[in-house]
């Protein structure tokens, strides 16, 4: 059977749980198997470019041991991703936050981004440079969680004013979560602030399997 190996590079398995949950409608009959694991050479939550560089190396090692014909980096930094792509000769990577961005772009003109924290902001500000889609950006909103923390029922209503904030005061019609551990979050932040919320391992893993799936295919 095909195989998509989901990874959360940092050492939370509740995050890992989140992103699990929130891939279950992908797990189809018949199709390739989803499966979701933890780095556990992570550090408890990708909060600082630092913490995203020192992931490289083992999310490298890992691809290349692993038996898996794609993959996908679940955590919004993508770290690494071009450095993992080669040591996935040639099977296909997907980083969640590549994803959830290009499927934002296709929801509406203007996409916010729901960000961990203050230096969050600023690898998602490079990153939208670096995409080349600057102007279809309204801004991303800092929460102040740990990846963690972000993972819990206890935070529903502060995610979901952060998606409120998003279009009331930087004009976004479309919501991008900045962590996979937001996942279930989703649908209750899309009702708050009347927009679409995109998740972005959700959006990553259908991509995945669209690559195995379509494998071969002129």
């Amino acid at each position: 059977m095909s195989r998509i190996l989901v990874v959360n590079p940092n050492s939370s398995e509740r995050v890992t749980a989140a992103i699990s949950e929130a891939v279950a409608p992908l797990r189809l009959p018949g199709g390739p198997a989803i499966a979701c694991v933890t780095l556990a050479e992570g550090p408890p939550g990708i909060a600082t470019q630092r913490d995203a560089d020192s992931v490289i190396v083992p999310l490298c090692r890992l691809v290349e041991r692993e038996v898996a014909d794609a993959f996908v980096l679940a955590c919004f930094s993508d770290p690494g991703l071009h450095a993992v792509r080669e040591a996935a000769g040639g099977r296909p990577v997907m980083g969640i936050a590549e994803w959830g961005l290009l499927r934002a772009l296709t929801l509406g003109e203007r996409f916010g981004i729901v960000a961990l924290s203050a230096s969050s902001v600023r690898r998602q500000q490079r990153m939208v440079r670096q995409m080349g889609i600057e102007g279809r950006y309204a801004g991303s909103w800092p929460v102040e969680l740990s990846a963690a923390d972000s993972a819990s029922e206890a935070v529903g209503a502060t995610l979901a004013e952060a998606g409120r904030a998003l279009v009331r005061e930087q004009g976004a019609d479309v919501i991008v979560l900045g962590c996979a551990g937001m996942a279930r979050h989703r649908e209750a932040i899309a009702a708050a602030c009347g927009r679409p919320v995109v998740e972005p391992s959700q959006q990553a893993v259908a991509a995945a399997l669209g690559a195995v799936l379509l494998r071969g295919a002129a």
